[in-house]
């Protein structure tokens, strides 16, 4: 079994010249060596319901993370509830950070994300996550290239360095065009914030509509200089 420490340097190969683009030859791939030493940690964006859809197809009963940040959009909550019940194999686990909002301000000072985002996102997302892979080999992520200058390099298969551990991106090759075109051609449900102008969605504090195809992430965090939450730098 591939993991962070036996990492060869080089990418199994993965033909990328059928529909889906390699996406479902990486899923079978990663499901076959790692089985329940996998874990895909989905914030439920558009490539999220996309590589849930697939997902479903290799290994319906799989286990999803929501990192729960308790500031996310009523819309993200209402759409992880219609997708459980669309899927309802799928074992989707709210992971909680390890202070509630109250206990965050009263250490940190309140509205955290406004002052120190780098610090907020590192106690609600971060962490939890490392909590998770600290007992896990590998972990799914619907990055694409195309999504940003942050991105442009990304692997099907990635040696992760800050959380050491394998980190396999089915999604590499799609564009945007490509996720709507199969969103469509499957029916499949999705936030409605897509359909208001969010082409990327977060927390409600730190999410803003962007309407450009150019930057599909500039509504992250919008006047501080900051693109990622720092799961995937």
């Amino acid at each position: 079994m591939l993991t962070y420490d036996t990492w060869p340097g080089q990418q199994p190969n993965f033909a990328i010249d059928n529909e889906d683009k390699g996406a479902l030859a990486v899923l079978r791939w990663s499901y076959e060596q790692y089985k329940e030493d996998l874990v895909y940690a989905c914030s439920f964006g558009i490539e999220g319901i996309v590589l849930i859809d697939l997902i479903a197809k290799v290994q319906p009963n799989a286990r999803i993370i929501f990192l729960d940040t308790n500031v996310h959009f009523k819309e993200t909550y209402e759409t992880i509830d219609r997708v459980q019940k669309k899927y309802p194999l799928l074992r989707i686990e709210r992971k909680q950070p390890a202070l509630t909002l109250a206990q965050q301000a009263e250490k940190y000072g309140d509205k955290l994300w406004e002052r120190e985002p780098n610090t907020c996102c590192n106690l609600r997302k971060i962490e939890p996550l490392q909590q998770e892979l600290n007992n896990t080999t590998a972990w799914l992520s619907g990055l694409r290239r195309e999504q940003s200058e942050t991105r442009k390099n990304t692997n099907f298969i990635n040696q992760d360095h800050r959380f050491k551990a394998i980190k396999i991106c089915p999604l590499i090759h799609w564009t945007w065009k490509d996720i709507w075109r199969y969103v469509t051609k499957h029916e499949l449900t999705y936030n409605v914030l897509h359909d208001q102008g969010y082409p990327s969605i977060g927390c409600a504090h730190c999410t803003k509509p962007a309407f450009t195809a150019e930057d599909l992430r500039a509504g992250r965090w919008q006047g501080s200089g900051k693109t990622e939450c720092g799961l995937h730098t």
